[in-house]
């Protein structure tokens, strides 16, 4: 499926398209895709809210596949692996952030999906370097959302600075939110959840959850970290309503509305406010390895390729429980 031009995902954005099959450079493998879970980025994409790097552009950027071809100078990865890519596609490796071990906000990095083909496709050509083996126990549609909707939560519990045994807040309750809980709880914290759907209610409270309600509800008790998972810039003051002094407040969106007039009493007493920004290849290897560990259950709906633009449609409506994965 290929993204010729942005449009509103009711016009179905994506149509389908027969592509040469790519073939791997010195440094690069080729994965036949097994499956790929659907991102909000994806949707943003889609729509024209975040811009394409090229188009036409195959989306998609949580892809699981078999490596069928292996590049000159490649290591550590051979023909029948099964391997992960990530948002993350490539990095310079040599300017100040990524020297810095902030890859994620290299200025020249290229994006799995935006610039680079993604996963809604047979066959994707990665560098070798960001690809991911992916931990034994695991189907390729269960680790799907592991590659953006684990990992971009994973780094966002780092970058909320969230202790174990800690008061954390999750706003919004779709495929990040699912697979944060599950490692908070890891952690030993208590979670608490704002979401209006009934089904994400139950989700959360299933999954551990100490509390459930409305962003504009009041938890029982302070919160010392909170992320934000919703688009929606008017979760900002309501997150920093009922957090405690000092706190970090993250923000995960690649793209998001206007965050209102406020006043300065929310952010008043030392609290942080923050964007998470993509993630790193080590966000990707640790997340990886704590979901084999602990272990994480992702909870899928499976769909074949050619829905794809229904799934958009379903995500755009806050339809979909947990995380919806392409068959490919």
């Amino acid at each position: 499926m290929i993204l010729q031009a942005p449009r509103p995902a009711d016009d179905d954005p994506l149509i389908p398209a027969d592509l040469p099959v790519p073939d791997a450079g010195p440094g690069e493998v080729r994965l036949r895709v097994q499956a790929c879970a659907v991102c909000h980025t994806d949707l943003h994409l889609a729509e024209g809210e975040v811009a394409a790097g090229r188009l036409p552009i195959v989306p998609g950027h949580q892809v699981v596949g078999v490596v069928d071809q292996v590049g000159e100078r490649v290591t550590g990865l051979h023909k029948g692996d099964l391997a992960g890519v990530a948002w993350l596609n490539w990095a310079c490796g040599e300017c100040e952030y990524c020297r810095e071990g902030r890859e994620n906000l290299c200025d020249r990095a290229r994006f799995t999906g935006q610039h680079a083909d993604g996963g809604f496709a047979e066959h994707i050509v990665v560098p070798a370097g960001f690809t991911y083996p992916i931990p034994a126990g695991f189907s390729p549609e269960q680790a799907a959302p592991l590659l953006c909707a684990g990992v971009i939560g994973y780094r966002s519990l780092r970058l909320c600075e969230i202790r174990p045994g800690g008061r954390l807040g999750l706003y919004g309750f779709g495929a990040s939110a699912h697979v944060t809980i599950q490692v908070a709880r890891h952690w030993g914290c208590e979670v608490y959840v704002f979401t209006r759907g009934q089904e994400h209610r139950d989700q959360a409270a299933e999954l551990g959850a100490a509390w459930v309600g409305a962003a504009e509800e009041t938890p029982p008790h302070p919160l010392d970290a909170a992320i934000t998972f919703a688009p929606a810039g008017w979760l900002v003051p309501q997150a920093l309503r009922v957090l405690r002094k000092g706190g970090t407040l993250a923000i995960n969106a690649i793209h998001m509305s206007a965050i209102p007039e406020m006043p300065y009493s929310l952010l008043y007493g030392e609290r942080t406010v923050r964007s998470v920004a993509n993630a790193t290849r080590r966000d990707a290897r640790e997340l990886l390895s704590l979901a084999a560990e602990t272990p994480i259950r992702t909870e899928v709906q499976l769909f074949p390729l050619d829905e794809a633009n229904e799934v958009l449609q379903r995500l755009k409506r806050a339809q979909m429980r947990g995380s919806a994965v392409l068959l490919i």
